[in-house]
């Protein structure tokens, strides 16, 4: 199995990051790579998985980085995912901002999103008081 690094995404694979989005679908950004391009600057954070020195996962999030953030982006490459790497991305995010009062996500009503999302302790907003 190959050794996935999580690090900071330095912006400079722009071939990569397109085959990564399109890998899973989500053709919105890989149709309009300037719009790829600018949300990825936009970001406060955007962090990579990289196995053997290719990115194979991606997470960002925007937000103030003081009381607020929203990770608004996770994915990983099919062939590398259900080994961690999702976890692995979001754990290292709220490492880095466990000082943000909140930490937001909106995703889709699936249940196996949602029970990732929950399994990596995320509550539903309706269970919150």
């Amino acid at each position: 199995m190959d050794q996935i690094v999580i690090g900071k995404y330095q912006g400079d694979r722009e071939e990569e990051v397109l085959k990564l989005y399109r890998s899973v679908g989500w053709n919105g950004y890989y149709d309009r790579p300037e719009v790829l391009k600018a949300a990825l600057e936009g970001s406060l954070l955007v962090l990579g998985a990289y196995a053997e020195g290719h990115l194979v996962g991606l997470a960002r999030v925007v937000g103030d980085g003081a009381s607020v953030v929203f990770l608004q982006d996770i994915l990983v490459m099919p062939a590398y995912q259900r080994r961690g790497i999702g976890r692995r991305l979001i754990a290292e995010l709220l490492r880095r901002y466990d000082h943000v009062r909140q930490f937001h996500l909106m995703t889709d009503d699936v249940p196996e999103t949602v029970g990732f999302y929950q399994a990596v302790g995320f509550t539903p907003v309706e269970k919150l008081h």
